[in-house]
Order: C-alpha cells, then structure tokens, then sequence
C-alpha cells in the first residue's frame, strides 16, 4: 500500500484508530485482536527496537521524514504490507478522537506473553539479586505506566500484573512509561496463588506494601534485603486485598510524615525502588 494520504476521516483502513479516547480503549477488543496503539515518535522507535511488528503507522506529514529509519528498518511505506496513512492535524483529531500533538501513531501487533514460570526461570539464570514487583488490580493506567518507568529507571528486573490488572499495553500506559513497558520484561498471572507459588517456588521472599501491627519499615528492610525479592502492590483506595497480604511472606510499609498514611501506589514503587536500589543490579 506504501505510503497513503488521508483526506476522510471516516476512511474504512483507519480501523484500527478511531476513537482513541481512554474511555474507548478501556472497552476496544485490542487484546483479542493482538493490537496496541504506540503514540509518538520515541515510543514507536523503543517499540520497534525491542522487537514489536508494527500493522500500520498514521503520522502527520512532518514526521515522515523523522520517522524515516524506523519505516525503512520494517519495510514500511513500501509496496509492503505495512501501510504509512498520512493526514494533516485537523483529520487527525477527527480519527482519533483528541488532539494528537506528537504527530505519529503506529498499531503494532501484541508480543505473546510468556508464563509466569517461564519469566521467572529467565530471571533467576544469572548472579545476583533480583527484584520483581507484582502489581495487584491497578486499574488505573497512568500508576501503570508510571510504575513501569521507576521499575525500568531503579533497577528492578521484571512486572508481574494479576488477572484484573488494567492493561500495561494501552495507549496511556505506553505513553507515562516513556516506552519502558517495551524494555521490562513482564507478563499477566492466569492466577494470582499459582503466580506466588512460582514466585516461591525460585526463593523469593514475598513482601506486600502495606500498613499493619506487624509491618516493617522499609528503611530497615532495605537494609537486608533478601536476594530474590517480590514487591507487590495493590489497587488504588483500597490496597492490597485480604488474600494478597495473607500470602506474603512480611509487610513493609513506608514511614510517612504530617499525617498521611499511604502514597499514591506509582509513588511509592518508586520510593520502594529507590530503596532498595543499592541490593540490586541497577
């Protein structure tokens, strides 16, 4: 198809971006299709250089030439079969549904997701410490995004998110992770007791974020931290549910100050990273 400019926005080969709001991507059927939306310039290259298969691009006309390498590398905008839709601002805002100041889309094509077991192999067949962190039913995709660039940027390894975790390939978390969602190694547990068990069964200590009479400071946790650890965190509100505390192995909390008692749940990943960062490989 090569490279094809696009005057109607109600064009029959846009399909795949109408409507890109996050209210129609939380009901959109990409992950039974095998799709995600990667939205600017920096996105699609990290996606493109970790391996993603891209479907098609929609750019606007100024980053043809900026995107010109990465459209070279997956033979796009040839005679090939992965199409470069081209349209001015104004179309673009009538496909999309919002105002797309970075110019440059591209619908790639879902990397299967290995199982949790086989991840956590992959993990431990090196030296030294290892840090995952495990995310149960964050359904807001920006903490997700957000807490997949601190796992990238403090030196933990990988992501494991529950069954009803929101989904770390939509369009916003792509977009607040930086593209770092493509570069941490993660997958999705079928179940969150078989997830901890492998989890277990490889040495790790699991170590739930939370408050109780029994939590420990993080600071004085960091201080000997186990080899092979597991953080997890829980939903925005209510934390981690009943079940997700009773099968850990310890809670860690996190001193707070003025009278609050918890973060907002990608800040304190991001503490509890930071913390931890000098017993693991950063």
């Amino acid at each position: 198809m090569g490279i094809v400019r696009i005057s109607d926005p109600a064009d029959a080969r846009l399909a795949d971006y109408v409507s890109l709001t996050d209210v129609a991507l939380r009901s959109r059927h990409e992950p039974s299709v095998g799709l995600y939306i990667a939205e600017s310039s920096e996105v699609i290259r990290i996606a493109v250089g970790a391996g993603h298969r891209p479907r098609s691009f929609l750019l606007a006309e100024r980053w043809l030439e900026d995107l010109g390498p990465v459209l070279s590398e997956v033979n796009a905008g040839t005679d090939g079969d992965v199409p470069v839709f081209v349209a001015d601002p104004q179309t673009l805002r009538a496909i999309t549904g919002f105002h797309l100041h970075r110019g440059a889309l591209a619908a790639m094509h879902r990397p299967p997701l290995a199982p949790v077991g086989e991840l956590i192999v992959g993990l431990c067949s090196g030296e030294g410490p290892v840090r995952v962190v495990v995310l149960e039913d964050i359904v807001d995709h920006t903490n997700v995004g957000a807490i997949f660039r601190s796992v990238a940027a403090l030196g933990a390894h990988a992501v494991l998110v529950s069954p009803r975790c929101a989904d770390p390939l939509y369009r916003r978390s792509v977009r607040v992770s930086m593209g770092t969602v493509f570069l941490v190694p993660w997958t999705r547990m079928t179940d969150w007791h078989d997830g901890v068990e492998d989890l277990r069964s490889k040495g790790f200590v699991i170590a739930a974020l939370g408050l109780g009479d029994d939590s420990v400071d993080l600071d004085v946790f960091a201080t000997s931290a186990p080899e092979r650890l597991a953080l997890v965190f829980g939903t925005e509100g209510d934390g981690l549910s009943s079940s997700a505390v009773g099968s850990a192995d310890l809670r860690v909390r996190i001193p707070m100050a003025g009278g609050v008692d918890s973060l907002n749940v990608a800040a304190a990943s991001a503490v509890a990273l930071w913390a931890l960062r000098s017993s693991a490989s950063v």
